[in-house]
């Protein structure tokens, strides 16, 4: 997937690819004005919503509501070296949701691709590049 980031003023950077917008700031305490979730949230939010993917999927295949259902992810960040060092998600079924399908219901949402690709990742290269005129 190709995409280019351009930016909004101030700490907007925003991203576009095929025919959607992803608006970024940063919080106002670093300087940005709050206007957009910044990028790391996005980040995180990706594996969430990846994995919500993956149960909704599994619920219309066996044609199970997904009514009561929610996913909530919780991240341990590490002050000192700047990151995330563990990241949990937790599936909250209802009482309704049938027991027998809660571990395949676990395997299914370890089949996301943002996840897979966070257990194995790729290869970043950066460089420059001038533009012709």
């Amino acid at each position: 997937m190709e995409m280019t980031v351009t930016f909004g003023g101030g700490m907007k950077v925003n991203a576009h690819f095929n025919d959607f917008t992803v608006n970024t700031d940063q919080p106002k305490f670093v300087g940005g004005e709050g206007t957009a979730p910044d990028p790391f949230a996005y980040f995180l939010t990706s594996l969430a919503t990846c994995a919500g993917f993956f149960v909704a999927r599994f619920c219309q295949t066996r044609d199970l509501s997904t009514g009561g259902i929610q996913l909530r992810q919780f991240s341990d960040w590490n002050k000192e070296k700047g990151k995330v060092e563990n990241i949990r998600l937790e599936i909250e079924l209802p009482p309704s949701f049938p027991e027998k399908y809660a571990p395949a219901l676990i395997r299914a949402v370890n089949e996301c691709t943002v996840k897979k690709t966070l257990m194995n990742p790729p290869k970043l290269e950066i460089t420059t590049k001038v533009r012709a005129t």
